[in-house]
């Protein structure tokens, strides 16, 4: 009897190839990229193989080595037929190439709409922002196929390598921290104005509740942004502290309310800035005053140093008369607010005139200046006032009846967004890793990246929601029973999952997936989609 049994790690790819399936990202892909010819896979298979790639846990980047296929189920995974040879650079570049000339964001558009036309994701809460990636490379834009595309070059680094060049990566999420709008940027460019073009885009692109907000960082207010989203779009942001109405709110002496988190106080006032009405609120937070007042310390300790330097060079100084030696102390307090200078002493100081060796002579001319004396101390009246008003920020809302603490904990959601760039630099996944030469397929490739975020957060949001209907839980990472499990933990929970597979002369008899009951919980909730690659159904 001529029987083969194969074996393949399946692990938490399946999952990932579910995921996929059940959103039916592949329909929208070869709707707007169908393939030239029947020898080419289709640009889904391609796409979707990047993504089962880049949430691999593999440590190779988010394009493609055939040598990552060789020891999974790769016909199972991406369709009959299809072996690891298929996928070479050669394939992922023109797959690549085609995303760009269809349009990166015009392509996540219609994944998104299709998404939410199946799901009911929620979007009370909208959230905006960016970061920025760095790459390897001279880029020099000279390129002879040189577009439109992004521009990769200098910019603000948010990671510190400023000898790196970039390009930044937009991103709008609702409140589950799940991808609606994605666009890059090039290197240079302003969040000023890319968060609010983001806003305007997505307006276009999907249509929202009239009782949604867009929340963002401080970016997100100048006059020019505040005067574009008026009165009609519902905006919660941080004011920044250069605004002369913030700054007098975060130095004044302010009655602030406790919350019912004794964590946090509040003072509530209103203000006009651009034009628009609007609620403004001094948040203290418990968290953030810890935070600051390490930064204080460390602050105070590199003045101190400064200050006794500064002194030094003031006491090695002539002059000429005692108000002069008056004065140059107060400018040595003004130019140091949380030191001053005590046991003060101005003293005379005879010199001869001309620089001779031995006793002045009887009648040598002689010079008459004034010398200072001094000691340093920390103002701690200055300071304790300070310290009062560590802590605190300032939010605003054109909703001007908004309570504080609904317009504290809507901004907190900006986390969500936060977690999300989080998850493409995460070295786990490699998501973000780009060795890419043409800037077009960097575009490309960063909407693959929040498309494979897209499809993480959705199997996170799923499970929890489905845990959360049935009354199930899973095992967390301390085996205690859990209804909202991270989905990195739940891919790691499955990691060494073997699918085994029976050949009786050409022909496949069975297929073996040896699951946990856990694990199985896991598939029956997310769906058949994720079911069907693990053989239960």
């Amino acid at each position: 009897m001529d029987v083969d049994v194969q074996s393949y790690l399946i692990g938490h790819l399946g999952l990932v190839a579910g995921i996929f399936d059940s959103l039916k990202i592949a329909e929208v892909i070869d709707r707007a990229l169908p393939k030239k010819s029947s020898r080419n896979l289709p640009r889904s298979v391609v796409i979707k193989a990047m993504i089962l790639n880049g949430l691999g846990f593999t440590g190779q980047r988010l394009y493609l080595f055939p040598n990552f296929f060789m020891t999974i189920p790769t016909e199972k995974l991406l369709g009959q037929g299809i072996t690891p040879s298929d996928l070479n650079d050669d394939i992922v570049g023109r797959t690549l190439d085609a995303i760009y000339k269809y349009g990166t964001t015009e392509l996540f558009n219609e994944i998104s709409l299709e998404i939410m036309k199946q799901f009911s994701l929620g979007t009370q809460l909208i959230h905006v922002d960016t970061t920025n990636f760095s790459v390897y490379g001279k880029y020099e834009g000279d390129a002879p196929d040189g577009t439109d595309s992004i521009k990769i070059t200098f910019g603000h680094a948010k990671d510190g390598r400023t000898d790196l060049k970039r390009f930044v990566l937009g991103l709008v999420t609702n409140q589950h921290g799940l991808p609606l709008f994605t666009k890059a940027y090039s290197g240079n460019v302003s969040d000023k104005k890319s968060i609010m073009e983001m806003i305007q885009k997505t307006q276009q692109a999907i249509k929202f509740d009239d009782d949604c907000y867009w929340i963002a960082d401080s970016a997100l207010y100048t006059e020019e942004n505040i005067r574009l989203l008026g009165t009609e779009t519902k905006w919660i942001t941080h004011v920044p502290a250069t605004v002369g109405e913030a700054k007098r709110l975060l130095n004044a002496d302010l009655d602030m309310t406790p919350g019912s988190d004794p964590r946090y106080a509040f003072h509530v006032t209103d203000f006009n800035y651009a034009g628009v009405p609007q609620r403004a609120v001094v948040v203290w937070s418990e968290e953030m005053k810890k935070r600051n007042e390490k930064t204080l310390d460390k602050k105070i300790q590199k003045e101190t140093d400064r200050a006794e330097k500064d002194l030094k060079k003031l006491k090695s100084r002539k002059f000429v008369c005692v108000p002069d030696a008056e004065n140059e102390a107060k400018i040595w307090d003004s130019m140091h607010p949380h030191h001053r200078i005590k046991n003060l002493q101005i003293s005379p100081c005879v010199e001869k005139v001309e620089k001779r060796r031995g006793r002045p002579k009887k009648d040598e001319p002689l010079s008459l200046n004034f010398k200072i004396e001094a000691e340093i101390e920390i103002d701690e009246d200055v300071l304790t006032e300070e310290r009062k008003k560590l802590g605190r920020f300032v939010l605003a809302s054109n909703k001007t009846d908004l309570e504080p603490e609904i317009m504290l904990n809507y901004y907190k959601g900006q986390q969500t967004v936060e977690r999300g760039f989080r998850f493409l630099k995460d070295k786990s996944f490699h998501v973000s890793e780009v060795y890419l030469k043409k800037e077009e397929r960097i575009e490309s490739l960063s909407m693959i990246m929040v498309l494979s975020l897209l499809i993480y957060s959705f199997a996170e949001w799923k499970l929890r929601e489905k845990l959360k209907e049935t009354g199930q839980t899973v095992p967390n990472q301390l085996n205690k029973p859990t209804q909202r499990p991270t989905m990195r933990w739940i891919f790691e929970t499955f990691m060494g999952v073997i699918q085994s597979v029976v050949v009786d002369r050409g022909k496949i008899v069975k297929v073996i997936v040896h699951l946990s009951e856990s694990q199985i919980v896991i598939l029956r909730l997310l769906g058949p989609e994720c079911e069907n690659y693990y053989g239960l159904n």
